[in-house]
């Protein structure tokens, strides 16, 4: 009987140390496809907060949190099952999908950019009843978490074809922990840049001289980052949205505009050898812009061109 017991125990070991073993592989896993997907977290990290811009302090939190709850919902119930179904049964439909996505981040980015330019502006006191308004927040966490959705999909792509050899099951738990971790690090960092104005005020009137200087620079810098990562944002939407138009083109056979782009990069760092990576990087992601922009473009006339109720 003991030794019945002894072998029962030393093959609930022998399991315990291959589960372990697997969750190490999932984390790494897990940490490989996050990374990879990166750049698209900057993306993200740079578009939110022009979503929170001329709120009061005190709504600024709650709307990052219902952001943040948005996105984890996009990743975890819509984009995720859908993935791993459709990785596993229809691949090719990825491409496709996410080119449209690609088109609507080209539109957005490029929506901004015509406003800017045509000098689109409510009055002030219209513009100031609008962000006292319950239905202006409800319109910006609307408007937040549909670029998310499209930004979401690209990382859960990237982090999905990271871990394309790895069982369904191992694929799903990978997905997860990718989409809550950097579902954390994206909103996080968010609420702490949305929020430093706030700190170098309590700096300010309550720290001694060297503190009560760095809060004064904090309260004055960060108008000036805030319209910074407004720019980054729609320059990060027109980027990556024509990044995926050119990478889906290329996915499909008309590789043109990406080869063109990567041999024009491969040149221009050969031209400066000293800093040829950044080089490469910069064309590449110009590029990339430029043809955001010229599909954002498109869209955008079309669609000023269509019929619209509010014109008379």
């Amino acid at each position: 009987m003991s030794g019945g017991l002894v072998a029962l125990l030393d093959d609930v070991a022998a399991i315990a140390k291959v589960a372990a073993a697997s969750l190490d592989d999932i984390a790494a896993a897990a940490g490989k496809a996050g990374t990879k997907a990166i750049g698209i977290v900057v993306d993200d990290t740079a578009v939110t907060p022009r979503y929170v811009v001329g709120f009061s302090p005190d709504r600024e939190l709650p709307i990052i949190w219902r952001i943040a709850k948005g996105s984890l919902r996009n990743k975890i119930v819509f984009i995720l099952p859908a993935a791993l179904l459709l990785s596993q049964f229809v691949p090719w439909a990825m491409t496709p999908l996410l080119m449209v996505g690609g088109a609507y981040l080209c539109y957005e980015g490029a929506e901004k950019v015509y406003e800017a330019v045509a000098g689109h502006k409510e009055a002030p006191d219209e513009s100031a009843a609008k962000l006292s308004s319950t239905a202006h927040e409800e319109t910006m966490v609307a408007g937040a978490i549909r670029t998310d959705f499209i930004l979401s999909a690209e990382i859960m792509a990237i982090s999905l074809a990271e871990v394309a050899d790895q069982p369904f099951l191992s694929r799903a738990i990978i997905l997860i922990l990718v989409a809550i971790l950097i579902t954390a690090l994206v909103y996080g960092l968010v609420g702490i840049i949305v929020k430093t104005d706030d700190f170098g005020l309590k700096l300010a009137k309550s720290g001694s001289g060297a503190a009560r200087s760095i809060g004064r620079g904090l309260v004055r810098g960060m108008p000036v980052v805030m319209s910074a990562l407004s720019v980054i944002g729609t320059a990060a939407m027109l980027w990556v949205g024509g990044h995926i138009i050119v990478d889906g083109l290329d996915k499909f056979g008309f590789g043109a505009p990406a080869h063109f782009l990567h041999d024009l990069a491969l040149a221009a760092g050969h031209a400066l050898p000293a800093v040829e990576a950044v080089v490469e990087w910069l064309v590449e992601t110009l590029g990339s812009a430029l043809v955001g922009v010229v599909v954002g473009a498109i869209i955008v006339g079309v669609l000023h061109l269509l019929p619209s109720k509010n014109k008379h």
